[in-house]
């Protein structure tokens, strides 16, 4: 049979589907979302997918209207109906947006007792530039690396507070953005990665000055997740993130002051290394908290992130690295400790992942030694941090905050407000009590390696109120800072898959070494999942 004998006229659409189909569009150009939910089949098995992921199930799909907002003014220039039946048809029709550019819907309708319902649908959207969301500024390249190297034919999305010479630092903020002057050098985090091969593909956002862990900016909006479509991406590292999670970079580059690296990794289903204190140079580095700031990569897939290391803390060959943190080739033991007090915080379904994933080590063919022990309460560990982070937050942007009253979000004001109520007083008490604790934490892995779940759960979602998103930003922050007190390397790598309201999700499992071992460390990590993986891959 040919296309021509298959193809139904338009003026055949029954006059109810047609009638529904311009419902639907006028709702969705008026944001209606209660009109918006009616018109989606009800129950769990309803699709809808475009760019950024799947979404199963009539409630993922409302959650993301929720905070999709409408779209932009357009019309309908076609379309294409194949009835399946008496009570299934499919429409394809095309968008011409009277900003310019075109776009495609594919829906399949289903008639209901309740009428002419989607099924399922497609979207492919106008072709856009980049998405600012995700992008200050991107080129192809934006800046050429060297033309051999280790990390030749890999791309790196910088996170916007790093010194990139010619460009201003903006730190997810326009107001900001548009105080700084041009950097007149380019930071040797970024020189390093440029002179093993990789090229620069663009500046990345950040949440505003780095001070969040939800990923999300009130100036330029939020990211998308690259792993679960609907739910926030993890910051403050969430442009480079989303840009390596999505395929529009291969490497991130960003930093990690109390999780910055290692939560948006997690919840993007990324592997994600914070490295040493101080092993990597912060010259050219916009500063949140110096005592804890830390340089730190994302990558897909660990064999990219060992090329990375490799590269980068090479002793002999890096010009951003000491010498005085050991050798690169020395291997960590193949011995864990877990903490009780980390599993007794992560929620429920976290927990039974990581407990089968250790069970799966044990009965593994190359059983690693694991032991459970005590690392003392989470919020010992917290509060001290969290007062001498706001501390250092407030005394580096103390001055511009005062000249700019307003330029931030609330929920980072905020942060700021009462990072300046901190008292002298307060914080040298917190800087003894962390010296402390920093030792402690070096013991624990003097001879093993701390092995538990990167976060508490999967990415909350992206309707969550700013009570719940608060809630777990300071359950996770209770499990990321004991490694930020220590100055250790941690990395976060995808091993475990947790169900949530968007469908099956990535939850990190991080291990955390002796300062200076971070090339063994990501070893070490690849070694677990080549153990786990029934392929014995490495990836």
């Amino acid at each position: 049979m040919s296309a021509d004998e298959t193809r139904t006229p338009l003026a055949d659409i029954p006059a109810e589907l047609r009638d529904a189909f311009d419902r639907y569009e006028r709702a969705v150009l008026a944001n209606d979302l209660e009109v918006l939910d009616r018109m989606f089949a009800p129950g769990a098995d309803t699709l809808r997918g475009d760019g950024a992921g799947l979404l199963v199930g009539h409630d993922s799909i409302s959650a993301f209207r929720g905070v999709r907002g409408g779209v932009p003014p357009r019309t309908i220039e076609r379309i294409e109906y194949r009835p399946f039946g008496d009570d299934l048809a499919l429409l394809v029709s095309i968008s011409r947006y009277r900003g310019g550019g075109t776009g495609l819907q594919t829906q399949l309708w289903q008639r209901l007792d309740a009428g002419w319902r989607i099924s399922a649908a497609h979207v492919t959207p106008r072709a856009q530039a980049l998405d600012r969301s995700v992008w200050r500024t991107v080129g192809d390249p934006l800046f050429q690396g060297a033309w051999e190297g280790p990390l030749e034919g890999l791309t790196v999305a910088v996170k916007d507070l790093f010194a990139i010479k010619g460009y201003r630092i903006g730190a997810g903020n326009p107001t900001f953005l548009e105080s700084a002057r041009a950097e007149t050098t380019t930071a040797p985090a970024v020189t390093d990665l440029l002179r093993g091969g990789a090229s620069l593909r663009g500046i990345a956002r950040t949440d505003e000055f780095a001070y969040s862990i939800a990923g999300d900016n009130a100036h330029y909006g939020t990211p998308p997740n690259g792993a679960l479509p609907g739910a926030l991406p993890g910051g403050s590292s969430s442009g480079p993130a989303t840009a390596v999670a999505t395929g529009q970079a291969e490497i991130g580059l960003a930093t990690d002051t109390a999780g910055s690296v290692r939560v948006p990794a997690s919840y993007q289903g990324l592997w994600g290394l914070r490295t040493t204190h101080d092993l990597v140079p912060r010259q050219g580095l916009l500063p949140l908290a110096q005592s804890f700031d830390t340089v730190g990569w994302l990558t897909r897939d660990g064999d990219t992130m060992q090329r990375v290391v490799d590269w980068c803390l090479s002793y002999d060959g890096s010009a951003s690295t000491e010498s005085v943190f050991g050798e690169s080739g020395e291997d960590l033991p193949w011995r864990f400790v877990v903490p009780d007090e980390v599993l007794d915080a992560v929620e429920p379904d976290t927990r039974a992942a990581f407990d089968a994933l250790l069970a799966r080590l044990a009965a593994s063919d190359d059983p690693p030694v694991l032991r459970r022990i005590e690392i003392g309460a989470l919020d010992d560990y917290f509060e001290p941090f969290r007062t001498v982070q706001a501390a250092e937050a407030w005394r580096n942007n103390a001055d511009w905050l005062r000249a700019h009253p307003g330029a931030t979000g609330a929920a980072v004001a905020e942060r700021f407000r009462i990072a300046s109520e901190v008292t002298p007083d307060a914080e040298a008490a917190a800087r003894a009590r962390l010296e402390e604790l920093s030792q402690h934490v070096q013991e624990l892995v003097r001879d093993a390696v701390l092995i538990l779940p990167t976060v508490p759960g999967p990415a909350p979602t992206r309707t969550a109120d700013s009570a719940r998103i608060d809630v777990v930003r300071q359950a996770t922050l209770r499990m990321t800072t004991p490694a930020a007190i220590g100055g250790l390397p941690a990395l976060s790598a995808p091993l475990l898959t947790v169900p949530s309201r968007q469908g099956p999700a990535p939850v990190g499992v991080c291990v955390v070494s002796r300062s200076g071992t971070d090339i063994a460390l990501v070893r070490l990590a690849r070694r677990i999942a080549a153990t786990l993986s029934p392929e014995r891959r490495t990836s």
